[in-house]
């Protein structure tokens, strides 16, 4: 009996890795559905057996929930690192292309529609100045623009530099893959991925960009 109850300990036992990963899946389900306000740590930590005290281990707070879910998960996946290491065309670090990356990310975004779910709920409660993401959302077009200025992106040349042009442009992306993002939320559902194509042969016209897509 002693041996069947040790066995059965050290099946429950997980790395603080797998305990991350468990937190994270269940609060992006949580927040998703009710938001930061209507989410509570002992919802989160009912949802993957754990104790309170046990959940405060691994996040420190409920301010270190969302720095889990927003700064280590959604922005650090899909990002154009990734696309430039997934060999597909236009991801060439020498002649990288950023339609073909913002194709790439929407690809990427359609298959984790709860995270995708969870960020545009947490951008519409930050509206609030005392929501702790406020400022993550307020600051978000400048910290994306810099964000990709940091990359060798080839544009039309007859644009000029990327930092000279591209800033308008960027801020047009992230407005139209918000909206986008917020329509593919809705019924009747829009296929995310065509929905883009729409916006992409507005915002990158032809000819001038035929070559850079």
């Amino acid at each position: 009996m002693t041996g069947m109850v040790a066995a059965k300990q050290k099946r429950v036992r997980k790395s603080p890795e797998e305990r991350r990963s468990e937190i994270a899946q269940a609060a992006v389900r949580l927040v998703g559905e009710k938001g930061y306000y209507g989410t509570s740590l002992k919802d989160v930590a009912a949802a993957v057996g754990m104790s309170q005290p046990g959940l405060l281990h691994y996040i420190g707070n409920k301010e270190g929930l969302l720095s889990m879910l927003v700064t280590d998960s959604y922005d650090a996946s899909g990002t154009p690192d990734d696309f430039m290491a997934s060999g597909l065309p236009g991801s060439d670090p020498d002649r990288l292309l950023f339609p073909s990356y913002l194709r790439y990310l929407v690809r990427y975004n359609a298959q984790r529609r709860e995270m995708v779910r969870l960020y545009m709920n947490l951008e519409s409660e930050a509206f609030s100045p005392e929501h702790p993401l406020f400022d993550y959302f307020e600051n978000r077009p400048e910290a994306v623009w810099d964000h990709y200025c940091r990359y060798p992106w080839v544009i039309p040349e007859q644009l000029g530099s990327w930092e000279e042009s591209m800033k308008p442009v960027v801020r047009l992306c992230i407005e139209a893959m918000d909206g986008v993002q917020l329509r593919w939320m809705r019924q009747p559902p829009v296929d995310l991925y065509d929905e883009w194509l729409n916006f992409e042969a507005m915002i990158f016209p032809s000819p001038l960009w035929d070559n850079y897509r």
